[in-house]
């Protein structure tokens, strides 16, 4: 159900003695009304009746096969699947919230902040990093008078952090234009909140507010391919149409939080990409996957040859948009797995970088390294990293690009104390890029004490806490076991010496006397060769 609160129209009363001319409202308070008002707006009829309108003409156009046409099909999957939900739903820090938080607002920032953070990131993950974001922020506007350097540093490690400062946006566009009443349906949530798709508005309208819309997201999207055994790839616009219709007409008009929680509880922890427990499933007896699984098992001889299949889909003319291509055949060996089709992936874009971690041994109140802000837009944008330059993966002229770098932050710096450590591979969503790791230790000279805009010293303590992301912490590793000596040498630079050795048994040591050559003595040793 909506919940669409009223909104109250205070009137400014006339002053007495005659007219008076009207002060003009701000252009910002003119703004936070027009944001309001648009806010609590149902969709115009017309807007609804299209969609409805586009539906029937889905629907019509999709054979029977791959959708639910019985009212009794739909009924007994809502119920089975809501029964296995209380039963074996887990207990888990968003959902003690959103349950035990009677204002709306609240719950919906609660229900909100869960989302984003669950976006490509595993619930195991986001526990840790939910608790802490609660704990700091509890209220959207806490979490709107916050510093966007406080919100990366508290997200640094859990990746894609575009999505904590579009958390921040949308908490901020809230309280100073909405009057900090979150917006009640899913077509105003992605309609006025920066970052709110139409997967996260479903999922905080239906569970925040009850409102009776569907939601599909990956897990979903498993459950129901293999459901209704939709073979075409997911991503395909036709296929997606398909599967929020379904979730649209599957969700419980009495229950659509809890629906939409136990369609995506049934796709993480039973209806598993790789290994799917299907005994467990409650709804699999709707499950067409599982009948063409039972079906491929029997013997040959059970199958009438030249007889079609009741269970196949059976489109009138031409291949069905939605099962899987003929390039794409069953595969005995995946089972149910062969629902859904995976997409084919874009190969991540090479990049390669050089990054020196700078440090100060000297420096008052101990040893400090040198970190720089990116920009405030792109990949990790807002967050602090060593100095480094993108370089030719040939490796040509990086030495001498990363030291221009380093002397334009602090100033003149010794060359031969440049040193290449290793490398650092770690992969974003569209990138691959490889770091050369350089080090630079100033011992001698005294402490670097002016820095540039957008630069900082700190700690290695500070280092650990700041906003930096999960490469960065690895680029330090490599680092710091260089200091510690611990660095691994590739294979084929390393030398063993006779102190490493493991010494001969007395026997051994007759035979290699034995067999051993006779060595010039002016011959250099293996040990001075390397050298």
């Amino acid at each position: 159900m909506c919940c669409i609160s009223k909104q109250i129209v205070m009137k400014k009363p006339r002053a007495a003695g005659g007219s008076r001319p009207r002060k003009q409202t701000s252009s910002r308070e003119e703004k936070k009304k027009r944001a309001l008002n648009s806010s609590q707006a149902s969709p115009s009829p017309p807007a609804g009746q299209a969609r409805r309108q586009e539906e029937v003409a889905l629907q019509a156009s999709v054979s029977p096969y791959h959708q639910f046409g019985d009212t009794a099909e739909v009924t007994a999957f809502r119920e089975s699947l809501l029964s296995w939900y209380d039963l074996k739903k887990r207990d888990l820090p968003w959902r003690r919230r959103a349950e035990g938080e009677a204002d709306l607002d609240r719950r919906a920032y609660a229900v909100w902040v869960s989302e984003v953070m669950l976006q490509q990131t595993q619930v195991a993950t986001v526990i840790n990093y939910y608790t802490r974001w609660m704990q700091k922020w509890p209220t959207l506007q806490d979490l709107a008078s916050a510093s966007l350097e406080e919100v990366n540093q508290l997200w640094a490690g859990l990746g894609y952090y575009s999505r904590g400062r579009r958390l921040q946006e949308g908490a901020q566009k809230v309280v100073e234009e909405l009057g900090g009443q979150v917006p009640r349906t899913a077509e105003t949530l992605q309609r006025l909140l920066p970052g709110v798709g139409r997967y996260t508005a479903g999922a905080v309208a239906s569970i925040a507010f009850g409102q009776v819309t569907g939601v599909v997201d990956g897990n979903v999207v498993r459950v129901l391919c293999r459901v209704r055994g939709i073979g075409a790839d997911p991503s395909n616009t036709f296929v997606s149409q398909q599967l929020w219709s379904l979730a649209q007409q599957l969700v419980d008009p009495a229950r659509p939080g809890d629906f939409n929680q136990a369609a995506m509880e049934l796709g993480a922890m039973v209806c598993t990409p790789q290994h799917p427990q299907c005994s467990q499933c409650p709804v699999q007896s709707l499950c067409r996957a599982r009948r063409r699984v039972e079906r491929e098992q029997l013997p040959a001889s059970q199958s009438l040859p030249g007889s079609p299949d009741v269970e196949e889909c059976a489109p009138g003319t031409g291949q069905c948009q939605l099962c899987a291509p003929p390039t794409a055949p069953w595969d005995q060996s995946l089972g149910v797995a062969n629902f859904p089709r995976k997409a084919s992936r874009k190969r991540p874009r090479e990049e390669c970088s050089a990054i020196c971690v700078l440090e100060q041994r000297r420096a008052p109140g101990g040893a400090r390294v040198l970190l720089v802000q990116r920009p405030s837009s792109g990949l990790l944008a807002g967050l602090w990293e060593f100095p480094s330059v993108s370089v030719d993966p040939s490796g040509r002229h990086q030495h001498k690009a990363l030291l221009q770098e380093l002397q334009n932050w602090a100033g003149p710096l010794p060359a031969t104390h440049l040193h290449h450590l290793g490398q650092v591979v770690h992969t974003f969503s569209h990138i691959r890029l490889t770091y050369q790791v350089y080090g630079l230790a100033l011992e001698g000279r005294a402490p670097v004490t002016g820095t540039a805009p957008g630069a900082r010293w700190l700690t290695r303590e500070e280092f650990h806490t700041a906003a930096v992301s999960t490469a960065m912490k690895k680029v330090f590793r490599v680092y710091e076991g260089q200091q510690a000596g611990t660095c691994k040498r590739p294979k084929r630079s390393q030398v063993s010496t006779p102190s490493r050795r493991k010494k001969p048994s007395p026997g051994q040591q007759v035979l290699d006397r034995f067999f051993r050559p006779q060595v010039p003595t002016d011959a250099p040793t293996p040990n001075s060769a390397a050298q």
